[in-house]
């Protein structure tokens, strides 16, 4: 019995070894087929969830630069406010909603209705970042932050302030609540003013340690804006204009004031303006700059420009008489005339009562290519450098057929529109001895290299020639325009605005001058457009404002008074030397 047992061998069935034997290697082969997969053909997958778990980003953000006038005084800053955000995902886990009163109190705190924030926060669970209020101020944060609701957080930003409020407004502009400039020097310089930021990228281990950093770019600071803007001038300018614009019912206005030998813009304000830290409600025409975008026919303020090309040509001399008589005369089928019959007129008395006749003859005492070519040359139909967006070039034809009508018209200021700051660069032009220079808003001058040249359009012996002529005009006609203590030289301007088809119903009211004459400072603009009352020529509504924001300005740089000689005086000492 027990050697039969010991005989016994039990059998395998081979079919079910290699079955299994099989599956094993299938399984080993697959899990390396996988592996192969993963790491060599598309590793990417795994790299990104790794990334996801242990790499971090942290940012360094650099605060937007100061913009600041001549003298330091700021005009706009970056202020520390916080962001309030929500993690959906954590506000749902942990049922944060329960805290009813908790979510009431931040609703109220935000001046928010609080199911618009649940509903915000809660509509789509699995999001991580909800904003919920932002650019909140310190106080408000610290509240929200004593709240302790689960999932909802604090983040530091900045917010823009302007100190100068409406009075800078259109220069300055403003940025949007990603602290982007959108407007004024805010947008042209807002790459400047922003810097880049810096970041560390590094990779953390499960318990939040960090074990390697991967890459540190260190941020680039931004750089602050010094501007040309005088601010003591920019809020005496402003608030004449503001006054005038009220007080003749005027739909807007627009001064400008320019250094004749720099070419920086000291003050530069529109009216109606506009509250750059508050703009809700505010209507998106207060935004536009007006002295750099709308243009107006000038009117007679380009009168003394008809006048200096026709001695710069030679056709004239400073003492020459032309006569005027009858007082009217037909060019073609248009008639040009006077109010009155003025007889025989000097070159200044053509200016101090604005001869339409005068300033014809003496324009079509030139050939019309050298009359078309200096009204070019003195900038108009071309931008003036300063920069700013929106910066209408004005209207200037440039076409080969001019009738005379035409360019008689041209020679009293229509059929040609320029801007506030075209005309303070032609002002500033007469009062630099005949060199044209571009505008800059920022201190130490344009550096751009089209329109950072100067250039001579006038020989310095007309100019001085045509300064004591601007002085009679003040003094024999314009008597709202004087500077007590300062010789002042200008013209005044009335145009009726053109419509379509023609001309409405509406005035412009211009004064631009120079100060003062004995050695030339200050190029002041003075616009006042659409006078609702009875009073809308230019010397009635824009050369009180140019009067006092002249004096202002001439007292607030130190120019010391110059001594009083009426330009009739020195027309006659001229004449004297002649003989």
């Amino acid at each position: 019995m027990n050697k039969k047992a010991t005989k016994y061998q039990p059998t395998t069935v081979a079919w079910r070894f290699y079955l299994v034997l099989s599956v094993i290697a299938l399984v080993y082969l697959g899990l390396v087929a996988r592996t192969a997969y993963i790491q060599v053909i598309e590793p990417d997958m795994l790299k990104k969830q790794g990334d996801l778990r242990s790499l971090r980003i942290s940012a360094n953000k650099v605060h937007r630069g100061s913009i600041v006038d001549r003298n330091g005084h700021e005009l706009a800053v970056s202020v520390p406010v916080q962001t309030v955000w929500a993690d959906p995902k954590v506000v749902v886990e942990n049922n944060a909603l329960a805290k009813v009163d908790h979510w009431q109190a931040l609703a109220d705190v935000l001046d928010k209705d609080v199911n618009e924030i649940k509903a915000r926060v809660t509509r789509n669970p699995t999001k991580r970042f909800v904003y919920v209020e932002r650019q909140v101020s310190p106080a408000m944060a610290n509240y929200i932050k004593q709240l302790k609701i689960p999932g909802i957080y604090l983040r530091k930003e900045s917010k823009r302030f302007y100190p100068a409020g409406e009075i800078s407004a259109h220069v300055v502009g403003f940025t949007n609540v990603d602290d982007k400039g959108i407007e004024g020097v805010e947008r042209v310089y807002d790459q400047l003013l922003t810097g880049e930021n810096g970041k560390k990228r590094y990779r953390k281990d499960a318990k939040g340690h960090r074990i390697e950093v991967i890459e540190d770019v260190e941020s680039v600071p931004p750089q602050d804006l010094v501007l040309s803007i005088d601010q003591r001038i920019q809020a005496l300018a402003y608030q004449e204009l503001k006054g005038a614009v009220k007080a003749f019912k005027a739909s807007s206005g627009s001064v400008v004031v320019a250094d004749v030998h720099s070419g920086e813009i000291l003050a530069l304000v529109n009216s109606p303006s506009f509250n750059p830290n508050n703009r809700a409600n505010t209507a998106i025409h207060r935004f536009r700059n007006r002295a750099i975008t709308d243009f107006y026919e000038p009117g007679s303020t380009l009168k003394p420009l008809t006048a200096l090309i026709a001695m710069e040509f030679g056709s004239v001399e400073s003492d020459t008489i032309i006569d005027t008589s009858p007082g009217w005369m037909r060019l073609g089928g248009s008639r040009v005339s006077d109010p009155i019959n003025r007889g025989k007129l000097s070159i200044t008395d053509i200016l101090v009562h604005s001869s339409n006749m005068g300033t014809t003859k003496l324009a079509l005492s030139v050939p019309k290519q050298f009359l078309l070519d200096k009204f070019f040359d003195a900038g108009f139909g071309e931008e003036t450098g300063v920069g700013l967006i929106g910066e209408s070039p004005g209207i200037m034809h440039d076409r080969s057929r001019w009738s005379q009508f035409e360019l008689a018209t041209l020679s009293w200021g229509h059929g040609v529109a320029a801007t506030p700051l075209q005309l303070a660069r032609f002002y500033s032009s007469l009062a630099n001895g005949g060199v044209k220079k571009p505008l800059t808003i920022i201190k130490g001058g344009n550096d751009d290299p089209v329109f950072g040249a100067e250039q001579r359009i006038f020989s310095a012996s007309s100019t001085e020639n045509l300064l004591p002529m601007l002085e009679a005009v003040v003094n024999d006609h314009t008597p709202l325009a004087k500077v007590e203590g300062y010789r002042v030289g200008g013209k005044t301007g009335t145009a009726i605005k053109a419509v379509a088809g023609g001309y409405g119903n509406d005035y412009v009211g211009l004064f631009a001058g120079i100060a003062p004459l004995s050695k030339p400072e200050l190029a002041v603009v003075v616009v006042i457009n659409e006078p609702g009352g009875d009073l809308y020529h230019g010397g009635e509504v824009a050369a009180p404002v140019f009067s006092r924001v002249m004096k202002g300005a001439l007292r607030l740089l130190n120019i010391a008074p110059d001594q009083e000689k009426t330009a009739a005086q020195q027309i006659s000492d001229k004449e004297l030397t002649h003989v």
